[in-house]
C-alpha cells in the first residue's frame, strides 16, 4: 500500500471518528415532546390538534430547531379516554422522558393526569378548557384555550342585550360539560339571568328529542344554553329546531370545529356563540394585531391538509408556539423553561394574545372572544 492511499485511509478514518460523537451530539440535543390528543372517540377535536402539531413540528425543525435543537414530536391516540390518557402520560415522562406534554384534547383527560404533570415535574400543556385546570394554579399546568368563565359571561352579556333573563342549560356529560355547567351556575346570577332548568345529556346520544319536550314544557325558557364539546351538540340543535320550537340557540366555544355546524345541517342557523376570531381570520381589519398570525396558520393548515381550520387545532397551535419560546429562553431545563412561562408576554395566538404571570397559567382575558353565529352555513362574526 502506497504512503499516498495510506493517508487518505487513516484521513477518512478520522472524519469517521469525529463525525460520531457529533451525531451523538446531535441527538443528546433532541427534544422530545409528547402529546396526548384524541384523534379517535365521540369528538372532533384531537384531528386538528395533532395535524396542526405536525406541521409545526415539520417547519420548525426544517429551520433548525429549537436553538438549534431538534424537536421530537410523540402523539398518543387517547380517543377521549381519561384511562388511557393516565397510562400515556406515564408512559411518555418514564419510558420516552419527553420534555413537556401538550394535550390532552379533554378536560377530564388533563384533570385526571395533573397530578402525574405535578409529582413528576413535568411541564402540561393542555389544550382543553375547563377552569380547573388552572384555577388553582398547578406550578407545571398551563392551558392554551380561553377560560370557561369568560365564555359563560360573554354569553350572559350578549343575554342582556336581548333582554333575555330566564334560560335553560343542557350540557354534556363530561369534563367539559360539568365544568361549564358549574361556571354558567355560578356567574348567571351576576347578570340577572335565571336558569329555570339545567340537564345533562349523554355525550353519545342520538336523539335528544325527549330532552327537548322536556324544555319546551316550560313556557318561560326565552334561551337555551348547550354547553358541550362532543357532535351530540348538534343532535340538541336539530331536536329544537325540528320541534317548531324557535328559542335562540348560545353554544360555548366547544362549538368552534365547522363539523359540528355540518353536522346539524340548516338548525344551525343563527346559533350564537363565543370564540377566539380563528374562525372569522380573514373577515379582520388588517391591522388588528392577531390577524398576520391567523391569517398564515389558516392557510397552511387547509392547504396542507384539505379541510377548515378549527378552533381546536387552533388550542394546540398556541400551546406549541408558547412552549417553544419558553424553550428557546430556557434552554432544556424544565425548571427554567417553566419559569419561562410564567414571564411570556404579548404572545399572539389564535386563541389571543397572552400574557402569563405566576398566578395566572392561561394568560388570557375576556378580550380574547367575540361573539359569533352560523351564517349561510358558515361562520360569522354575530351582530345584534
Amino acid at each position: 500500500m502506497n504512503n499516498m492511499l495510506k493517508r487518505t485511509i487513516v484521513g477518512i478514518a478520522a472524519v469517521g471518528m469525529l463525525a460520531v460523537p457529533c451525531l451523538q451530539a446531535a441527538m443528546a440535543d433532541t427534544i422530545k415532546i409528547g402529546a396526548i390528543l384524541a384523534e379517535t372517540g365521540p369528538s372532533f377535536l384531537g384531528v386538528p390538534e395533532a395535524n396542526t402539531l405536525r406541521m409545526l413540528t415539520e417547519e420548525l425543525n426544517a429551520k433548525g430547531g429549537i436553538n438549534n435543537n431538534r424537536v421530537e414530536l410523540i402523539i398518543k391516540d387517547s380517543a377521549g379516554d381519561p384511562e388511557k390518557a393516565i397510562s400515556f402520560a406515564k408512559q411518555l415522562i418514564e419510558e420516552e422522558k419527553v420534555f413537556a406534554i401538550i394535550g390532552p384534547s379533554t378536560s377530564g383527560e388533563t384533570m385526571k393526569i395533573k397530578k402525574i404533570a405535578e409529582e413528576t415535574q413535568t411541564i402540561l400543556f393542555s389544550c382543553a378548557a375547563a377552569e380547573d385546570i388552572v384555577n388553582p394554579v398547578a406550578k407545571w399546568v398551563f392551558k392554551s384555550p380561553q377560560m370557561d368563565s369568560d365564555a359563560a359571561k360573554k354569553i350572559f352579556i350578549e343575554m342582556q342585550k336581548m333582554k333575555i333573563g330566564k334560560i335553560a342549560v343542557v350540557t354534556s356529560n363530561d369534563g367539559f360539560g360539568a365544568a361549564g355547567g358549574k361556571q354558567l351556575q355560578k356567574i348567571a346570577p351576576d347578570f340577572g339571568i335565571e336558569i329555570l332548568i339545567s340537564e345533562v345529556y349523554d355525550k353519545t346520544a342520538t336523539d335528544l328529542s325527549a330532552l327537548v319536550a322536556k324544555l319546551m314544557a316550560n313556557k318561560e325558557i326565552q334561551a337555551v344554553v348547550n354547553w358541550s364539546i362532543v357532535p351530540a351538540q348538534s343532535i340538541i340543535i336539530k331536536n329544537i329546531r325540528q320541534a317548531g320550537w324557535k328559542v335562540p340557540i348560545f353554544q360555548s366555544h366547544g362549538f368552534g370545529n365547522i363539523k359540528f355546524v355540518q353536522a346539524a345541517g340548516e338548525a344551525a342557523e343563527g346559533v350564537i356563540f363565543p370564540a377566539g376570531r380563528l374562525l372569522v381570520a380573514d373577515s379582520l381589519p388588517d391591522n388588528h394585531i392577531q390577524k398576520a398570525v391567523l391569517v398564515k396558520y389558516k392557510k397552511d393548515y387547509e392547504e396542507k391538509y384539505k379541510e377548515d381550520v378549527s378552533t381546536f387545532g387552533g388550542h394546540a397551535y398556541d400551546a406549541f408556539v408558547i412552549l417553544t419560546k419558553a424553550i428557546e429562553q430556557g434552554g432544556t431545563d424544565k425548571v427554567k423553561v417553566r419559569d419561562a412561562l410564567e414571564n411570556l408576554k404579548d404572545i399572539v395566538g389564535t386563541a389571543g394574545v397572552f400574557n402569563f404571570t405566576a398566578a395566572d397559567h392561561n394568560g388570557l382575558s375576556l378580550d380574547a372572544f367575540d361573539m359569533m353565529t352560523v351564517k349561510n352555513g358558515k361562520f360569522a362574526l354575530y351582530t345584534n
